[in-house]
């Protein structure tokens, strides 16, 4: 159940123009134009940490592009442009696409308040729906927050798939074990099931999540899932700080990274798979329902670090 290739070229260079004309155009003029030496590198270095690449991940690129410069004998800075972006693309590449099987396939949706985890939910069955023709079910486990299920039974009405909820204060775990059952009785191909937004440190709401991952396995033993980690592009370098007890409570499998339209940086989509070991899966670049997008690190680094006269096309 692969959404590789589904994706719009302009929807990703409009959504990242806030990105592409601050930091990382900045980047693309520096190199535009210049020779290659030393100076240019150690000003590559430090706009790639202005753009929220992290320091080890900047250094770590620019010592690579040293290293392909020499190894191609490239000698300006267009050269290195194109040499950058096939880096960029590549640290970025995820070793395989994400593939939902099983009876249901199930993907479990986590991450703190406030980053987009309820409507990158709508969207993700809005997705699934519209460009495969799958029957979704949504779970509505976020049983804590009050209103949490009827927002997201507003969503779900938008999406136009079904949703399956419980009383305030339920047991997740439980809300979610019965979509999945049900969902495999009625021949559903997949589950989306919301979690609570919590904070990273609560070690109490983290094992939940752990809780919630078995229950899952329980309902449908041959059900495929993959869990999702929703994190929201503005706060960057904190948000891959965040992200490492989500994924170590959780097993998530992946990232959604929300709000790309909203920040002039966006680097922290280059250093999101070195630093958590997991592939960005989708991106978000707008309030819309066809909004989120599967991620494509080719059609990414292109659009990032585009030419001036490859962003009027």
């Amino acid at each position: 159940m692969g959404l590789f290739g589904f994706g719009n070229k302009k929807k990703l260079d409009s959504g990242l123009s806030k990105t592409r004309t601050g930091f990382f155009g900045n980047i693309v003029n520096t190199l535009i134009g210049s020779q290659i030496t030393d100076d240019l590198y150690d000003e590559l270095e430090e706009q790639l940490i202005l753009a929220d690449c992290g320091a080890d991940v900047s250094v770590e690129l620019v010592e690579s592009l040293r290293k392909e410069v020499s190894r191609r004998h490239l000698t300006t800075g267009e050269q290195a442009l194109a040499a950058l972006k096939e880096l960029v693309c590549k640290e970025m590449e995820p070793e395989q696409e994400m593939e939902l099987s099983g009876h249901p396939a199930v993907i479990l949706v986590i991450g703190v308040n406030g980053v987009g985890k309820t409507t990158s939910i709508a969207k993700l069955a809005h997705l699934y729906k519209d460009k495969l023709g799958k029957k979704v079910l949504l779970a509505a486990g976020d049983t804590f927050r009050a209103a949490a299920s009827e927002q997201l039974e507003v969503w779900a009405d938008r999406a136009g798939v079904t949703i399956l909820k419980a009383s305030e204060g339920a047991d997740p775990a439980s809300v979610i074990f019965d979509a999945v059952q049900s969902a495999a009785a009625k021949n559903y191909d997949l589950v989306i099931a919301d979690t609570a937004g919590r904070l990273h440190n609560k070690a109490g709401l983290m094992a939940e999540l752990t809780k919630i991952s078995r229950s899952i396995t329980k309902a449908a033993p041959e059900a495929s899932v993959e869990t999702l980690l929703v994190l929201d592009a503005i706060t960057g370098q904190n948000a891959i700080s965040q992200a490492k007890e989500f994924i170590k409570a959780a097993d998530a499998t992946g990232i959604i990274l929300t709000k790309l339209d909203g920040t002039a940086k966006g680097g922290c989509v280059v250093s999101v798979r070195k630093k958590l070991g997991l592939p960005v899966r989708f991106i978000g670049v707008g309030e819309g329902m066809d909004d989120l997008m599967t991620f494509s690190a080719k059609d990414f680094a292109e659009s990032l670090l585009a030419k001036p006269a490859e962003k009027e096309d």
